[in-house]
């Protein structure tokens, strides 16, 4: 639940108001006095008696929304005629669609980009299949593949459900890296299944990008598709989340004059997410890492671990701490979250070392109170767009994708991961650099470009058996 107003609960109220007097200053004061904030305010009809009015304002929740439709029918003179959910109507018929590059105004038109000009192409393709990304949308199109199973903070809710994210996903990709990409919602969440759907519509895509697909079952996923398929192979939640995190860490260290190699860090979450922050940690050279689950600190002496646990066991915890998660971050620097809201207190964040630095990520609730953070914390970072320092994963993911295409990639590398880090981080200048700004904003120019520029660098530029045109 938002804690103060959002446009992700913005409402468009359609009312009448007595023509004259202090109609309009009546409606700005209810809105305001039942906690709503007006973004807009429309008369859409006048008349000599009436007003008719659109009060457009945002809420926390859907309940805060349905008290400020109330506070406004108590208003003296309203009529409530419509009340109308802005995210909702963005949604109705789908957020994206498919268009033709070419005119198809005559019949030669259609002749070369169908039958029968369209099997000189097929036949070249056949000839030699790479051909395939000079001649089709193959070179520039990603599919974006889930099962369902963990969309967003929203857990198990079946690929349905999950298709509006996945939509939101593909126009991401569109609007920040020139890509076309499309959902692909499977109603299976059988390993085998999703590993072998995939593989066999992967001959139309360039990449394939895992969303939203539960833990452990993504980690064999991922695994099984990256040694059968020859284009790349990105789950987002583990790998966007994690180049993220680095580069904001990274940044946060300069702000407090702190390395990488010597600070303590403490996580929650040993999930999807976790995982690969962990690992991009380790590659990053970070030394000393507490992880906790909901069981607390994992260490070898844990008769639970299963084979990712297991890995989190013979590569952090060199103390072998036991204990649980409040205890892990007593005299830690960094604690990074992704993990479950409100497991912390302002007065753990206390415990703490000198200038600690605090990315709390799980989304929509934090696993620590920002505000409360903030008063022990040198910086803090959150998924939220409502505080400085979001962590979002659409920093990450269209330019790594735009960078894997340009450079007709077969594969996802640790390096290209490191190296997307690292530019990501480079975007926020010395004199930019704060503790309220340690990672750039989704609308920076420059971010996609910078990762994917080092995306292609670190993949070599292009792969082999390409035809230029």
């Amino acid at each position: 639940m938002a804690t103060v107003p959002s446009v992700s609960y913005s409402i468009t109220v359609r009312l009448e108001v007595p023509a004259g007097g202090k109609a309009v200053s009546l409606l700005t004061h209810a809105v305001e006095s039942a906690g709503g904030v007006v973004t807009a305010l429309d008369v859409t009809n006048a008349g000599h008696e009436k007003l008719r009015i659109d009060v457009t304002c945002a809420a926390r929740d859907t309940d805060h929304a349905q008290a400020i439709v109330d506070q406004l029918e108590a208003v003296e003179g309203v009529v409530i005629h419509k009340v109308s959910d802005r995210t909702f109507l963005m949604h109705l018929g789908g957020k994206i669609e498919m268009k033709s590059k070419v005119p198809l105004r005559n019949r030669d038109e259609l002749s070369m980009a169908y039958t029968p000009g369209v099997a000189r192409v097929s036949m070249a393709i056949a000839r030699n299949k790479e051909d395939a990304r000079r001649l089709t949308i193959k070179r520039n199109t990603v599919a974006v593949v889930t099962d369902g199973s963990a969309v967003l903070g929203l857990g198990n809710i079946g690929p349905e459900a999950a298709l509006p994210v996945m939509e939101g996903k593909a126009a991401l990709f569109k609007r920040f890296a020139g890509i076309d990409a499309w959902p692909i919602c499977l109603d299976t969440q059988d390993v085998d299944e999703i590993v072998r759907t995939v593989q066999v519509i992967a001959p139309g895509f360039g990449g394939i990008n895992l969303e939203d697909i539960g833990a452990p079952r993504c980690f064999e996923v991922e695994r099984r598709l990256r040694e059968l398929l020859d284009i790349p192979v990105f789950h987002d939640d583990q790998h966007g989340t994690a180049i993220c995190v680095l580069a904001a860490l990274t940044n946060a260290l300069r702000v407090v004059d702190k390395s990488i190699e010597t600070v303590k860090i403490t996580m929650a979450g040993a999930g999807a997410a976790g995982n690969a922050v962990l690992r991009l940690l380790l590659a990053a050279g970070a030394r000393n890492v507490v992880v906790c689950d909901y069981l607390g600190a994992v260490h070898k002496g844990r008769d639970d671990l299963d084979e990712s646990l297991r890995w989190i066991a013979d590569h952090t915890n060199a103390e072998g701490y036991a204990g649980d998660l409040r205890g892990a971050v007593k005299g830690a620097d960094v604690f990074v979250g992704v993990s479950a809201p409100g497991i912390l207190t302002g007065d753990d964040i206390a415990t703490m070392a000198d200038d600690p630095v605090v990315f709390a990520l799980a989304n929509p609730e934090p696993e620590v109170s920002p505000d409360e953070a903030r008063e022990h914390a040198a910086v803090v970072a959150t998924g939220r767009s409502d505080y400085p320092n979001q962590i979002n994963n659409v920093l990450a993911f269209p330019g790594v994708f735009r960078g894997l295409l340009d450079a007709q990639a077969t594969e996802v590398t640790q390096e290209m991961l490191l190296a997307a880090a690292g530019a990501l981080a480079a975007v926020v200048t010395p004199e930019e650099l704060g503790p309220n700004y340690i990672i750039p904003s989704v609308f920076h120019p420059d971010v996609a470009t910078a990762v994917a520029a080092a995306v292609r660098e670190s993949a070599g530029g292009r792969a082999r058996g390409f035809t230029e045109a």
